[in-house]
């Protein structure tokens, strides 16, 4: 089976400014993307996808080939990561002339992945489903403390006859560290609408996924505590 590993790291970034070459424990945050997409694909087979010179300069000197930048218009605050993931499959298809069955998707805000989980997460995939998704168990639960407002006035996300949290049914959160995605299914439909999709369970430590500041302090504790 064909799989394309795709990075996806945009320049922009409103909460931490270059958040993606920002030095965490002394490594730019796309370089633990890097090392473990290096790991398991040719560099043939990995797609890089930025709109910034700067990173790009960086990924190549961490050893990536880059062949193409990013449009414009698939950068912006509001583009589609769909839209990005599948302007990276066919430049690459086109370029490597070969068809890819699946995308290994890679966001560099989830530093603490590990290869393992990564290769457990492709060996999960086969193309009778859609696509094999990275969780965590939720830390709130819509049949218990989450509420939606109706009228003015609190009810329970979803109805049930539940007074403790035990009872309720797990549910789960998808945590952005991996994603590995049927072609077909997401060149015929959005992936919001996928219905064959099997979840992988990662803890909460390597769950964390840097958006904020304060994600940005969290992944420094942890790695001071983890020595």
């Amino acid at each position: 089976m064909n799989y394309l590993v795709v990075i996806t790291a945009r320049g922009g970034s409103k909460g931490i400014p270059k958040k993606n070459i920002k030095l965490l424990n002394g490594k730019p945050l796309i370089q633990y993307s890097i090392d473990i997409a290096k790991k398991i694909a040719d560099k043939k087979d990995i797609c890089f996808t930025t709109d910034s010179d700067e990173i790009i300069e960086i990924a190549q000197k961490l050893g990536l080939e880059i062949p193409f930048k990013r449009p414009a218009e698939l950068a912006t605050d509001t583009a589609n990561s769909q839209d990005v993931i599948l302007h990276g499959l066919e430049a690459y298809e086109k370029l490597n002339n070969k068809t890819y069955d699946a995308i290994v998707l890679l966001q560099p805000t989830s530093p603490f992945r590990t290869l393992e989980q990564v290769q457990d997460c492709i060996n999960r995939y086969d193309n009778s489903i859609d696509m094999v998704v990275s969780a965590k168990q939720a830390s709130a639960n819509p049949y218990y403390n989450l509420y939606e407002e109706n009228n003015g006035f609190l009810k329970p996300s979803k109805e049930g006859n539940y007074t403790r949290r035990q009872d309720c049914p797990d549910v789960w959160e998808l945590n952005g560290a991996i994603y590995v995605i049927n072609s077909t299914a997401l060149r015929t439909q959005k992936i919001k609408a996928f219905s064959k999709v099997k979840k992988y369970i990662m803890s909460e430590e390597t769950s964390i996924d840097i958006d904020t500041p304060l994600d940005w302090k969290i992944a420094e504790f942890y790695l001071q505590d983890s020595k």
